[in-house]
């Protein structure tokens, strides 16, 4: 699969036109590879069919380059960007606060063209010193560069689940292979990823290995064996294959999946009971006499606990709950979502393509809540364009089955006023307040919770404000938070979309804990990103505990509309 490869490029061109200032063309740019980087298909087909420019954003000339790139495996356009401005512009445009104008003046400056480069100048003080930046500008870059250098070596999981589903197809077309699972932090729904444990059961290892080596993703074997073998992709992601006796699979499914700290509390319950846990099954101490190794489930049972669903498996209390046979039944699934954007504010696609596509995926609701405010890079409504946009909802509601609630995602001001009108808020069945300036305000909490206390906010968008591997959440009391959300029936949301997972899933867990509830919702920007929710958002929402009952939207469209009323 291409399509990372394909967006990283996209997005590079982009920063570097960006810096040229070049108008309109970076913007096209970035949301061609923003839609490329959400396929959940591979775009060689999509190629080989003759529909990359259904993909929304790619029009005549970037489809070119994409197919230039797939026969060529480079783009002419970005050899002679990079030719013309030797940085490494994608690593520096990773770093919060280093747009493609400052990463310019830096270089025209004082040359910096790469991350070492970058923080060496911070740390000498010279950034401060050019004008127009300043010393919390430098402040600000060493931050942004510790979080980018932790971050460096992990992918984020939505855009690795792709990928990581094509090559698990391909691991179970192999003849012989019956069951395939891919463990780890994959398994678990983490946040990032860092490389991937595919198990597999075959009673023809050697076939299965060979197999695995030669497939068109692989760039390098890094170790093979009998029963295992070890690769790098093309895309930097190493992959662990292991193929298994049925016999053994679920001990080692359960080792591979960890995490490690669950599974230490694991072995030293099982040692507590005369037992031994490893990947090769559950064992008596004394007569090594093998007690369950084929299931988790069995294993589990044997421990005398409920089976502990993975992604809760962080040792974070959900041992001392399964002993006690407390584990909730988890979110599985919503009924629809209550956050996407269309071409009337930043979104890429009209809102009938967007209701349309969630039909596809079986929602019986949506809510399009496009931009309102002073945001004009994310071509915000304002109270004129509010109506016609409104008009414009009840149109393509007569033409389809899914029900669409009128929406928009507001701007909270400093003061934690809404920069949209009360009367105008009131024509709407749904208001999301959401911070999108002003980050480093001195007091967030007391400005989200006043927004949350004077207004008619039914949603509080991306809470923290993180931007994963890039910016660092505000700084909040969410104790505070959470009782002011409590007290005004404001549901708190987890943004589904890779970057974001906002609510983090510690915080999902202590927001239900202290009576919240939550809503599920993908932030999608075009029809292909519209699975966050369901692919990526309810996952991490059983990271966090979260039942169904805890979900705005996995309640019925009557239930939702009350809850919103109140």
């Amino acid at each position: 699969m291409k399509n990372l490869e394909i967006a990283k490029i996209l997005h590079e061109i982009a920063n570097l036109l960006e810096i040229r200032r070049v108008q309109f063309k970076p913007a096209a740019y970035r949301r061609a590879a923003m839609s490329i980087e959400s396929l959940n298909k591979d775009i060689i087909e999509i190629a080989k069919k003759g529909k990359l420019k259904d993909i929304p954003g790619v029009g005549a000339s970037i489809a070119e380059k994409i197919i230039e790139f797939l026969k060529t495996g480079k783009v002419k356009l970005h050899q002679k960007l990079k030719k013309s401005l030797p940085i490494k512009i994608n690593e520096l445009a990773s770093v919060s606060g280093m747009g493609p104008k400052t990463i310019k003046v830096l270089y025209e400056k004082i040359k910096i063209k790469n991350l070492a480069e970058l923080k060496r100048a911070a740390k000498q003080g010279k950034i401060r010193k050019i004008g127009g930046l300043g010393q919390t500008v430098e402040e600000n870059i060493l931050q942004g560069i510790e979080i980018v250098k932790t971050a460096k070596k992990r992918m984020l999981l939505g855009l690795v689940i792709p990928l990581a589903e094509e090559i698990k197809e391909r691991v179970e077309s192999i003849p012989g292979v019956k069951r395939v699972v891919i463990a780890g932090s994959y398994r678990r729904r983490k946040e990032t990823v860092r490389d991937l444990d595919i198990l597999a059961i075959s009673k023809q290892p050697g076939k299965v290995v060979d197999t695995f080596c030669s497939f068109p993703e692989v760039k390098s074997v890094r170790a093979k064996g009998a029963l295992k073998a070890s690769v790098r992709l093309k895309n930097g992601i190493n992959v662990d294959l292991y193929v298994l006796q049925e016999n053994k699979f679920g001990s080692a499914l359960n080792y591979f999946t960890g995490s490690k700290e669950h599974n230490i509390e694991l072995r030293k319950l099982a040692l507590k009971k005369g037992l031994t846990l490893s990947e090769h099954g559950l064992t008596k101490v004394k007569s090594k006499k093998l007690v369950a190794a084929k299931t988790e489930e069995v294993i589990y049972e044997r421990l005398g606990m409920q089976y502990i669903p993975p992604e809760l498996r962080e040792n974070r209390g959900e041992i001392e709950a399964a002993l006690k046979r407390k584990i909730p039944r988890l979110v599985t699934k919503i009924k629809g979502d209550l956050h996407m954007h269309t071409t009337w504010s930043d979104g890429d696609d009209t809102i009938e393509e967007m209701a349309r596509a969630a039909q596809k995926l079986g929602y019986k609701f949506i809510a399009i809540s496009d931009h309102a405010g002073p945001l004009k890079i994310a071509n915000s409504l304002d109270e004129k364009r509010i109506t016609k946009y409104l008009k414009a909802i009840d149109r393509v509601q007569k033409k389809v089955k899914i029900k669409i609630l009128k929406s928009l995602e507001v701007d909270i001001k400093k003061n934690g006023d809404l920069s949209i009108k009360k009367q105008t808020l009131k024509k709407l069945d749904l208001v999301l307040g959401a911070i999108h300036s002003g980050f480093k305000t001195p007091d967030m909490t007391k400005r989200i919770c006043t927004a949350l206390e004077n207004n008619h906010i039914n949603i509080l968008t991306h809470p923290s404000g993180r931007v994963i591997q890039k910016r660092a959440p505000y700084s909040l009391n969410f104790d505070k938070l959470f009782e002011t959300a409590k007290a005004t029936n404001t549901f708190l949301e987890v943004d589904a979309f890779p970057n974001r997972l906002d609510l983090t899933d510690v915080n999902i867990k202590a927001a239900i804990e202290a009576g919240c509830k939550i809503a599920i919702n993908s932030d999608a920007h075009n029809i292909n990103q519209i699975h966050f929710s369901t692919t990526i958002g309810v996952p991490w929402a059983r990271r966090g505990w979260a039942t169904e009952k805890d979900v705005l939207n996995c309640w019925n469209l009557k239930k939702i509309k009350k809850a919103l009323k109140n």
